[in-house]
């Protein structure tokens, strides 16, 4: 695994970018899959009065950073680096930190640990920064690295391997674990697993990047269902899991005191005319709390729905081509006013107005050409 993390260190001095710098506004991350086009993290420039994007160029030269997540006080940036492929040399995948220059968007790698998994997907930081959890997909596990306040990470100080399988023999023989959510008040990690058709509930000591098991553990969801993502809704009263398999969202209740979720409501995202093969991908809830978003891949679509405001159940609005293929992450901007939609194996990234009354999308002219983009998020510029 040492050669790993020294290739990956290695790549990440190759760096090529534009010479203009960010004046205003935010910094658009792009996570890839490596691969001919794609060579790491790519950055834009955002302008939320105009939706604007400007092409900032290649951030970091690194190994398919596919999920990325920003600490709260906007100076660094973490990637998986999900190099499963890679797994009978170094046999671990691995995360790395980075530093922001919020002038210019440009990464500068601090340091890359180990996942202790294969294929790790996601990871999520406590709302200090003071710990961040991993979920690596291939092995079904779970590990968590105390942050820095020079933003680099320490070695692992907890680590959980999930167990079982389920209804599906090819997609669900082992554990999958695929998302990480935290709880609003950082007591609590959710964590959604695809080959247990589970969500599994620990309990987080942020300050010491400690989990340990909850009681109850787990919440099981309907076999075959394949667990992807979560999103809270911002009241913290309701939690929204999209499923991969059924292509269906289901909205839960969430009890604060002790982590758990009691099932409310199950719906699909196509529409009921499509009858081909679907994955889903991403879920996102509207700032507002009003509208829940969840992405489509095959029907290549987002799915908006619109949210009961004293049940949190979801009714159905519309479903939206995200014009590529493959949606595999969308994100709504800061300002609430835009969603932007990666589509993977189309390699654009095309940007849809937010109708703040209906949530219905409109798709603004704002579209541009990233190689492989699988993640967004944004940090603030200088």
């Amino acid at each position: 695994m040492q050669r790993a993390l020294a290739m990956i260190i290695a790549l990440a001095g190759g760096l090529s970018w534009t010479s203009s710098a960010s004046a205003a506004g935010y910094i658009m991350y792009v996570g890839t899959y490596s691969g001919p086009l794609s060579k790491g993290i790519y950055a834009w420039r955002f302008d939320p009065d105009t939706g604007k994007l400007t092409n900032l160029g290649l951030a970091a030269t690194t190994l398919s950073p596919s999920f990325l997540a920003a600490h709260p006080n906007g100076r660094f940036l973490y990637a998986v680096n999900e190099i499963s492929h890679f797994q009978k040399m170094w046999h671990s995948g691995s995360v790395s930190s980075f530093r922001i220059d919020p002038a210019t968007g440009k990464l500068t790698l601090l340091n890359a640990v180990q996942s202790l998994g294969d294929g790790p997907c996601h990871l999520a930081l406590d709302r200090k920064g003071q710990s961040l959890l991993v979920a690596n997909y291939n092995n079904g596990s779970v590990s968590a690295f105390q942050v820095g306040a020079n933003g680099m990470l320490a070695q692992s100080e907890s680590f959980f391997q999930h167990r079982g399988s389920s209804l599906d023999p090819e997609r669900q023989k082992g554990p999958h674990a695929h998302c990480i959510l935290l709880s609003p008040d950082d007591r609590f990690a959710l964590i959604a697993d695809l080959g247990l058709d589970q969500v599994l509930s620990y309990r987080l000591d942020a300050a010491h990047a400690k989990i340990t098991e909850n009681d109850p553990p787990f919440t099981k969801v309907a076999p075959g269902s394949g667990p992807r993502h979560l999103a809270f809704h911002p009241n913290g009263k309701w939690v929204y899991l999209i499923n991969e398999m059924k292509s269906t969202i289901i909205t839960f209740a969430y009890d604060s005191a002790n982590g758990s979720l009691r099932e409310l409501q199950t719906v699909s995202t196509l529409p009921k005319d499509f009858s081909g093969h679907n994955d889903t991908a991403e879920i996102a809830v509207h700032p507002s709390g009003k509208f829940v978003y969840g992405s489509n891949r095959g029907h290549d679509s987002i799915a908006v729905f619109a949210v009961d405001p004293k049940a949190g159940t979801l009714k159905p609005v519309e479903f939206v081509s995200t014009k590529g293929q493959v949606p595999r992450n969308f994100v709504i901007d800061p300002s609430s006013k835009y969603l932007l939609a990666a589509n993977q194996l189309s390699n654009n990234i095309v940007e849809f107005k937010i109708d703040l009354a209906t949530g219905r999308l409109t798709p603004n002219g704002v579209e541009v050409k990233n190689p492989s983009p699988v993640c967004l998020t944004f940090v603030p510029a200088k």
